[in-house]
């Protein structure tokens, strides 16, 4: 039944936003009581989904819910059209549209700004509901991106909708479900093929075929969320000129593990043994995996521009340089001869970062773990806007 259908459609949604918002940060606040956060506290897509029940249950954290729909559109279609005349339907948001309503059924839902969120002075498990907070519940705009680019694969989600509640220990989290009637999911942008349950909506006569369609859409997209959580397959070759510099390396593969990034660490020195460079960089082309190359090498950085002037690959250069000698062996990574084209990244986080990036448009699990990255930096501008 729907109950089923819902459930595993909720449950997928929430464990991929779990995943994608399982890497660690070094230095976190708590954007509620603007308070330091130990350095393993996970932030992200946070949720008040704690784990799947049974078929039609899942268990949660106790939230009180906050009065007020978020929709977030990337397309103009629906109760958008009829608020907005002289709109067509299909007109495209680059940036996602984000509408607010109040919960009310009496009146409608009515659609509110953000000064009336901030003006009704909500309270919530001790939380209150004031600009800092409206602002970072509009990155459900950033949800709606992440969704989208993982149903993307043979779906567009045109809008989507979600529900903020404040747990007990006053933290606000994405809750309520997300499930079918969420959001409409139009295959390939054609409206026609529409998995959601608009259609039904706008039927004037009910029947048994539709309602077996209607099944049927339920289905397709429980089918589709099913499979959201992945392991990626991407993949950082990390090349080290010397085992001397393996401890700045295994920092740069920590931090790939935690972006989703398969690690793979490599010894080899471009002065000493081209040739052997060479054929570990060829092992690594013969494949159809997306891959990124990082150069480790301090003094002398021949390594980076060898690797990058001989394969097709993205090479990043990563030189383990200290305050010490960083004035000196930085511009063997900066002064490249013309036609090599390597990047060079200061830190061992922000070259597995770089590598990401590179990397995003190729899996969405990464894609949605960088997105969590650049929440979290907001939110810590939101603590500091806020004090």
């Amino acid at each position: 039944g729907k109950a089923r259908i819902a459930n595993k459609t909720t449950t997928s949604v929430f464990k991929y936003l779990q995943d994608i918002g399982s890497h660690r940060f070094h230095s976190l606040f708590c954007f509620c009581c603007c308070t330091a956060l130990p350095s393993d506290t996970l932030l992200g897509l946070e949720t008040h989904f704690v784990e799947e029940a049974s078929e039609t249950d899942f268990i949660a954290k106790k939230c009180q819910m906050i009065p007020i729909e978020w929709v977030a559109r990337r397309v103009a279609t629906g109760s958008f059209l009829k608020r907005n005349p002289g709109v067509p339907q299909g007109y495209r948001f680059h940036e996602p549209k984000i509408e607010t309503f109040f919960k009310d059924d009496a009146n409608d839902d009515p659609q509110y700004s953000d000064e009336q969120i901030e003006c009704a002075n909500f309270e919530f498990n001790g939380v209150k509901i004031g600009k800092p907070e409206v602002i970072l519940l509009k990155s459900t705009s950033k949800y709606k991106q992440v969704l989208g680019d993982v149903i993307h694969i043979c779906s567009n989600i045109l809008r989507v909708k979600v529900e903020y509640g404040v747990t007990t220990d006053g933290r606000i989290v994405l809750a309520d479900v997300i499930d079918n009637d969420s959001w409409r999911v139009w295959p390939h942008g054609d409206k026609r093929l529409q998995l959601d349950k608009q259609f039904y909506r706008e039927m004037k006569e009910v029947t048994s075929e539709a309602l077996q369609q209607l099944i049927s859409n339920y289905e397709k997209v429980m089918e589709l969320t099913a499979g959201f959580s992945s392991t990626s397959q991407c993949r950082a070759v990390i090349i080290m000129g010397s085992p001397a510099d393996l401890s700045h390396c295994e920092k740069i593969a920590a931090s790939c593990k935690s972006l989703g990034i398969t690690p793979i660490l490599r010894v080899s020195s471009a002065h000493k043994t081209t040739r052997e460079t060479l054929e570990i960089l060829a092992e690594y082309e013969d494949t159809d995996i997306p891959t990124v190359v990082v150069a480790v090498a301090g003094r002398s950085n021949g390594l980076g521009p060898v690797l990058a002037g001989n394969t097709c690959l993205p090479v990043i250069n990563c030189p383990p340089v200290t305050e010490n000698n960083v004035l000196t062996d930085l511009w063997s990574s900066l002064r490249m001869p013309s036609g090599i084209g390597c990047s060079t990244v200061m830190g061992a986080e922000e070259a597995a970062l770089a590598a990401a990036k590179i990397l995003a448009s190729h899996d969405y699990m990464i894609f949605g773990k960088i997105l969590c990255l650049r929440l979290n930096n907001s939110y810590k501008l939101l603590v500091m806007f806020s004090m």
